[in-house]
């Protein structure tokens, strides 16, 4: 066994526990006198880098399992990973700050914004750019779709056409039937993909020449070996990727409390854009299946990029609405679903632009620029709305 990369399995696991540890022990003095601008910042910084760190090697130590187990396995781990590290940020903060009802509507929005503007543009650019073109199994692209497009009207715009919200302190009845149909939603999908087409999230064939990129291939090395992905490679044992995976995973659910209290307090304290805490929340979760998602396009591997980026825009709300409307009425905080009419505008425009992009079975240069644009036109939203 190669004791470097052992090394660099067990370090993150390593450094997040001590983290953890020390927060658990001093949290209450270390979180003392926030209103020390300097001090605040440097536990930020150390709190985000060690929780990215982790958050990083459990995408790595996922792809290793990934790569045992198959699709759509290995990314439906990848995606239930990511999930209990949203629901812990939001639960975190709901908790320790003021109530702010918006902000899992905020941090789903901006998961959406993100990943299929964001995540889904920078994947088919740099496969574009590379390979010119790209093949994926449309029927695959098709199924995400139509399921993600009826759940995100059902869960973020049709609250606001009811005439009671779904809100689950002052309509708890609603708020338990709105996420017992999100899960349902979810559910259906999962045991489809999983069971029944399973086919339609495989990698479609692909003659020779769509395995060379545009540029010179270099000797001796194929398509689909890329070096972003030889972090993710299988190099130990199935349990040994799988308990490594539940120990990185560990130090980010219980240090999300400390960082969330962080950013909620920054926000107020600079009355910054609410927003933003959604965002800051969808950066951390989302950065590590992004570098994989990007790995995967270059690689050559477009359906396993949209396996991931897709499959997490549908998780994200299949899950994190249950999630947030059960802890609002176990806490008494209230939650509020339905988007700004500016949002809700944006949130159609990117479904319908989804929709033409994973409608032809080919993807090109012109696909990730366009969902790149809107991306950018999302950002400049929140500062400028």
């Amino acid at each position: 066994m190669n004791k470097h990369v052992l090394l660099d399995s067990v370090a993150p696991a390593v450094v997040g526990g001590i983290t953890a540890l020390l927060f658990v022990a001093f949290g209450d003095d270390m979180m003392s006198n926030l209103e020390n601008h300097p001090k605040s910042a440097l536990l930020f910084v150390w709190l985000f880098a060690v929780m990215m760190w982790c958050a990083y090697a459990v995408m790595q130590q996922g792809e290793a399992v990934a790569e045992e187990l198959g699709e759509p396995y290995g990314t439906l781990i990848l995606t239930f990973s990511v999930i209990i590290i949203e629901v812990a940020m939001l639960a975190a903060i709901m908790l320790k700050g003021e109530n702010n009802p918006t902000l899992a509507r905020d941090a789903m929005f901006a998961t959406l914004m993100i990943v299929l503007n964001g995540m889904v543009g920078t994947a088919l650019l740099m496969g574009a750019l590379r390979y010119w073109e790209q093949d994926y199994n449309l029927a695959g692209a098709r199924a995400f779709l139509v399921v993600l497009t009826a759940l995100s009207v059902f869960a973020l715009i049709l609250p606001n056409h009811t005439e009671i919200p779904p809100d689950p302190v002052k309509a708890p009845g609603k708020a338990i039937l709105f996420a017992a149909i999100t899960l349902l939603f979810y559910a259906v999908f999962v045991i489809i993909q999983t069971m029944r087409h399973r086919t339609f999230f495989a990698e479609p064939e692909q003659g020779p020449q769509d395995a060379q990129p545009q540029d010179a291939q270099p000797h001796g090395t194929r398509a689909d070996e890329d070096p972003l992905r030889e972090t993710g490679k299988k190099s130990h044992s199935l349990a040994f990727h799988t308990i490594m995976l539940l120990l990185c995973l560990l130090p980010v659910v219980i240090l999300a409390e400390y960082l969330g209290e962080i950013v909620n307090y920054g926000i107020e304290d600079m009355e910054l854009p609410d927003a933003l805490g959604g965002v800051l929340i969808a950066i951390l979760v989302l950065t590590p299946e992004g570098l994989s998602a990007f790995s995967a396009a270059l690689s050559n591997r477009l359906q396993r990029s949209i396996n991931i980026c897709l499959g997490s825009a549908l998780s994200t709300i299949g899950l994190t609405v249950p999630a947030v409307l059960a802890i609002g009425m176990l806490t008494g905080r209230d939650a509020e679903l339905g988007l700004t009419e500016q949002e809700t505008v944006l949130l159609v425009l990117t479904l319908f632009v989804s929709g033409m992009t994973f409608g032809g079975g080919r993807t090109n240069v012109i696909n990730g620029v366009v969902h790149l644009l809107l991306f950018l036109v999302y950002v400049v939203l929140i500062f400028s709305p």
